[in-house]
């Protein structure tokens, strides 16, 4: 049995400070993932701070023309919300490819963004793993991995980060707002996640006393060509092999702009600047698509077991963008892949 306090924020400022005062402390909202983690003994907070009750659960316009999203939004809540449908549909698409409904009508926005890998070995406390205990070693590269990372591993770890709503919000270049005893400040979605490099045990750049209060979004939202496409072992409930969130730009048969990120390859969504460069004033056809997919793929790395996800991940790449480009997106309700 973990043994760990208590108590429940009036207000955001109590809970930056009480955080403040304890160091070992979680913040916890939905929980969906925090709690799994103290069940299997890889987390153990001194403390669990409940923000679960502050005034962060508003969806709204920004003056720019963009959207504010509270980080205690549910994901259904956010899902189906009727400017993210009509306005940032790649959103919506992620949001419902993930879980289950019953998780998602519990999971925040902001535990969402911050969920830790399921690499199975981070879980096993028993074996050796540098995101659980830096220095240990990292089990996944000599053992079975085969959900594991093909591109921005080190010899750290090869996790890969698990969220399908961080890929959308990747291609629509969030930002995220976070608040702590320095005060608040604004981060890049580029610049939230990190590659494990030599130091696996940080998942992002957030700080461990400040709490992730808002995402916003800009007004670009690719609303008439884009897609989620998701690959994975199974049509329920299941995290990716291998996802792919895009959002096109067209002028007649040739991309105008284009974006595209890469989820269950990394240990964060998976963007490149040059391939995504690449399609501009290009052909929207395989051609075009298949030259992007491999400037993506062109350091990838694939371990035993993983091998395989370089090709799928082509593919995928190549596949997204033609949907995209066609204006039919994947359906997330059948899951047939178009």
């Amino acid at each position: 049995m973990i043994s760990f306090q208590y108590s429940r924020a009036n207000n955001i400022a109590e809970a930056v400070r009480v955080m403040a005062d304890n160091p070992g402390a979680k913040f916890i909202a939905g929980g969906t993932n925090l709690v799994d983690l103290m069940k299997m003994d890889v987390e153990r907070p001194t403390k669990l701070i409940d923000v679960s009750k502050l005034p962060l659960d508003k969806v709204e316009e920004t003056t720019g023309g963009g959207l504010r999203i509270g980080a205690l939004v549910r994901n259904s809540d956010l899902a189906y919300h009727p400017l993210v449908e009509r306005r940032y549909p790649v959103l919506s698409s992620a949001l419902l490819a993930g879980a289950s409904q019953q998780l998602r009508n519990m999971a925040s926005v902001g535990g969402n963004l911050l969920q830790r890998t399921r690499c199975p070995y981070f879980y096993d406390v028993a074996t050796s793993c540098n995101k659980r205990e830096a220095g240990s070693g990292c089990s996944a590269v000599g053992g079975l991995n085969r959900m594991n990372a093909i591109l921005g591993a080190s010899d750290s770890c090869i996790a890969v980060h698990p969220s399908d709503m961080c890929v959308a919000l990747a291609v629509l270049e969030a930002k995220i707002y976070v608040i702590g005893p320095r005060g608040e400040r604004v981060i890049a979605f580029a610049d939230f996640h990190r590659l494990p490099e030599d130091m696996p045990q940080r998942d992002n750049n957030l700080n461990m006393d400040e709490l992730v209060t808002a995402i916003e979004l800009p007004p670009q939202g690719f609303a008439a060509n884009y897609t989620y496409l998701k690959v994975r072992d199974r049509l329920s409930y299941a995290f990716a092999l291998v996802s792919v969130a895009v959002g096109l730009e067209l002028d007649g048969g040739r991309v105008k702009e284009a974006r595209f990120a890469l989820g269950g390859v990394a240990h964060k969504p998976w963007r490149n600047a040059q391939a995504e460069a690449v399609l501009s004033d290009r052909p929207a056809n395989e051609a075009t698509f298949t030259h992007a997919a491999d400037l993506v793929l062109r350091e990838a790395k694939g371990f035993e077991h993983n091998t395989f996800k370089i090709e799928l991940a082509r593919r995928a790449i190549v596949r997204a963008l033609s949907q995209a480009a066609r204006g039919t997106s994947q359906s997330q309700s059948n899951k047939k892949i178009a």
